[in-house]
């Protein structure tokens, strides 16, 4: 997905759904790097086997780098004629190296507030397989 640099609030429709973003493929050296950048050295995230330990398959990656991919979606979206005023996210199934996510949104709003064009997003995170990894709601401001 190229970066939107003018996002045109006068063409959006409720219900549309926007370009999605696919992203690469999680890798474990993106989780190890993700955890030296967040703070987050919960071996959960980087020690397959302690990962085994405790229940899982491997290591699995962190939520909030999901939220980082929803977050770098919606800025692309926004690109250079919106802010971001709110954002929330839930958590949904668990993303593992080698995940493919794709992040994807729906027009669910369009409306004005204080006298500022604005539009509501429902987000949605997924694996290749259809299987929801988060999803969450965004708010844009006109600039």
């Amino acid at each position: 997905m190229a970066t939107t640099t003018s996002l045109d609030f006068t063409s959006l429709k409720e219900g549309q759904q926007l370009e999605s973003l696919t992203k690469p493929p999680v890798t474990k050296v993106q989780l190890v790097k993700y955890a030296g950048a967040s703070g987050d050295f919960n071996p959960l995230h980087t020690d397959d086997e302690f990962a085994k330990k405790v229940g899982m398959d491997g290591a699995i990656a962190h939520g909030m780098l999901i939220m980082g991919f929803l977050g770098e979606y919606v800025m692309s979206i926004a690109g250079t004629s919106a802010e971001i005023f709110r954002f929330r996210m839930r958590f949904g199934s668990v993303t593992r190296p080698g995940d493919q996510i794709t992040c994807s949104s729906k027009v669910t709003k369009i409306y004005k507030e204080e006298d500022a064009h604005c539009v509501e997003l429902s987000l949605k995170a997924e694996k290749a397989n259809g299987e929801t990894v988060g999803t969450g709601i965004a708010h844009l401001r006109q600039l």
